[in-house]
C-alpha cells in the first residue's frame, strides 16, 4: 500500500499557534519534508520544534534560489519547475514504499505555499490530506488588535511583486488590504500607497508573532528592503 502525504499548516510563528490537529499528527509520523533556503534551518521545521520528540529522518528540500533573479523570467520559472519536479519524485519514492510523509509549511499551506505545486503534481496518485494554518495575516492583525474588516466590506490580498500599474488600480478598487511577499518591493509598495492616498493607514509588520515581530507605521520605515517575513495592513475605513 502507497504511504499518505500530509501537509501541515504550521502557523505564522509562535508554536502555540500550531493546530491540535497539527500537533497530533506530527506526533505520529517517523518522516517529514519541509522547504528551506540553503544553509537555514527553514521556517516551518523551525516552528514545529517543540513537537518533534524523536530523532526521525527528514526530507530537507532546498529553493536553487529565491531572489538572484526575477520571478517573472523564463529562467526563474523552469528552475522553480526543476525543483518541485525533483521534491516530488523524492516523496514519491518514500510514499511508494508505504510510508506517511508531513509536509511541513509555515501559515497555510494554500495561501501562496510551495505545497501547492506538490500538491498539483501528487493529488492523482496518492492520498493526501490537508491540516490547515494560521495564516500570517490574522496572526498579525489579531496580535494588532486591529478589525481588519466590518459590515459588508472586502478585503483583498495583494502580492507586492506586482507591476506598480496593476497595483495602482488594485488598491484603488479596494477596501481592507493585505499586501505580502514585500521583500525587495518595499519601496515600490510606498510609492503605490503614497500615490492612492493609504501611506498613513498602512501599518508595517514583520516577523509577526515571532519572538523578533516588529510593527509602526508604514510612513515611518526607511528601508528599501523587507525581511521575507512581513506584511502590510489596511483596515477597512469605518463609516
Amino acid at each position: 500500500m502507497k504511504g499518505n502525504l500530509f501537509i501541515i499548516g504550521m502557523g505564522p510563528g509562535d508554536p502555540e499557534l500550531v493546530t491540535k490537529k497539527a500537533e497530533r499528527i506530527l506526533h505520529s509520523l517517523s518522516l517529514i519534508a519541509y522547504f528551506c533556503k540553503k544553509g537555514e534551518i527553514g521556517h516551518a521545521r523551525q516552528i514545529a520544534k517543540p513537537y518533534l520528540t524523536y530523532d526521525s529522518p527528514e526530507l530537507r528540500f532546498e529553493y536553487p534560489l529565491t531572489t538572484e533573479i526575477p520571478h517573472y523570467t523564463p529562467k526563474y520559472k523552469d528552475m522553480l519547475e526543476t525543483f518541485y519536479d525533483h521534491c516530488a519524485f523524492n516523496l514519491r519514492k518514500k510514499l511508494d514504499k508505504g510510508q506517511d510523509i508531513g509536509l511541513l509549511c509555515e501559515g497555510d499551506p494554500l495561501l501562496y505555499g510551495s505545497a501547492i505545486y506538490i500538491l498539483e503534481r501528487l493529488q492523482e496518485q496518492y492520498s493526501i490530506e490537508i491540516i490547515p494554518g494560521i495564516m500570517a495575516m490574522n496572526g498579525c492583525w489579531s496580535r494588532l488588535h486591529l478589525p481588519i474588516v466590518r459590515n459588508d466590506q472586502t478585503l483583498t490580498i495583494l502580492s507586492a511583486t506586482l507591476p506598480l500599474d496593476r497595483l495602482l488600480i488594485k488598491l484603488n478598487q479596494s477596501e481592507a488590504i493585505v499586501i505580502m511577499k514585500i521583500g525587495r518591493n518595499l519601496a515600490k509598495i510606498k510609492t503605490a500607497l503614497q500615490l492612492t492616498d493609504l501611506l498613513e493607514k498602512a501599518i508595517y509588520i514583520e516577523r509577526g508573532t515571532q519572538n523578533q515581530e516588529r510593527f509602526l507605521p508604514l510612513s515611518q520605515i526607511q528601508n528599501e528592503k523587507a525581511p521575507y517575513f512581513s506584511l502590510i495592513l489596511i483596515t477597512g475605513k469605518d463609516n
